[in-house]
């Protein structure tokens, strides 16, 4: 019954041009975050006592390697959730050697990496769906987080929406619907059209995800305390303001998630956190404080890949 009711629903996705819509957002995102730095360019300075607040650089950088960490792990237990319950923990540490392959302009580099090691250990729909499903649970995560924004408004309770579909029962219309939404990558894995038959290699271990969702939380807020130490590094802020930035944070970190043509959500995200943001709170301090999160989050994630970079690109000749 559920197909035959969105089947009008599947059509329609399928006609959709996403990947210009996408490009489109991503243009206009970074043409908004450069309009924002020339508007308030006389008041933007990226100097830093660094031996004052070397401490704070630090520490915001190890909740980014944490953020990764959790991320990993959330992944792991994805694939676990996914059906193969005898897996080996090397699948953390392959996670995390490959995300820095999501900087890599196409958006779906790190997706190659992963897809070609799970359908080794695996079969090739459980591993093309527990890549592609990744994001879908750092977005349930991240609004799940957001919709304590209901302290501001009542339309925020609507933000659990994703998290109604992460069960066994309706995660299947997600993933087709996913499926759709990530062609491209089903193009470059030589993933064949499944007919919607994803019971046959799936068989979920569980009602609900709960340690990769409980994993996904861990990220996100692993992600924001290291914003959150860049922003109060920058400025002091009253304790009022850390919910509404933390609300805005999930929102715009969500956003980035969603639009694969910005490498790791370059842009997007901090051109959304500027937007949503708006004037509530100094503007050069919030642009300073996601420049230098950016760097701190990017030089994380170059760090524990700079293995498999040796690796992958450095091969003597």
């Amino acid at each position: 019954m559920i197909l035959r009711i969105n089947k009008p629903l599947f059509k329609f996705l399928k006609k959709v041009k996403f990947n210009k819509i996408k490009n489109l957002f991503f243009i206009i995102s970074l043409l908004y975050f450069c309009a924002y730095f020339l508007k308030n360019f006389s008041q933007i300075s990226f100097e830093i006592n660094l031996e004052k607040y070397a401490l704070n650089i630090l520490i915001a950088f190890l909740f980014c390697i944490l953020s990764i960490l959790f991320n990993a792990y959330a992944w792991k237990y994805i694939v676990m959730w996914f059906g193969k319950v005898n897996i080996k923990n090397n699948l953390v540490s392959f996670y995390v050697l490959t995300n820095i392959l999501k900087y890599v302009p196409g958006g779906f580099w790190h997706f190659v990496e992963r897809f070609s090691h799970l359908k080794n250990i695996s079969n090739r729909k459980l591993a093309f769906y527990s890549i592609i499903a990744e994001p879908f649970f750092m977005l349930s995560a991240s609004f799940f987080l957001a919709s304590i924004g209901i302290v501001f408004s009542p339309y925020y309770l609507f933000l659990i929406t994703p998290l109604i579909f992460l069960n066994s029962k309706l995660i299947y219309l997600i993933l087709k619907i996913l499926k759709i939404l990530k062609v491209k990558t089903a193009e470059k894995l030589n993933i064949p059209n499944p007919k919607f038959q994803l019971e046959q290699k799936i068989k979920l271990n569980s009602f609900f995800p709960t340690r990769a969702f409980l994993f996904e939380i861990a990220f996100v807020l692993s992600k924001f305390f290291s914003f959150l130490i860049c922003f109060k590094t920058i400025n002091s802020i009253d304790e009022k303001d850390i919910l509404f930035l933390f609300v805005n944070f999930c929102l715009s970190w969500s956003i980035g998630l969603v639009v694969p043509a910005a490498p790791s959500g370059i842009g997007v995200f901090e051109a959304c956190f500027l937007f949503l943001v708006g004037r509530d709170i100094p503007q050069n301090v919030i642009f300073v404080s996601l420049i230098y999160f950016r760097v701190i989050a990017t030089s994380a994630d170059l760090l524990l890949s700079f293995p498999f970079l040796i690796k992958k690109f450095l091969k003597p000749s």
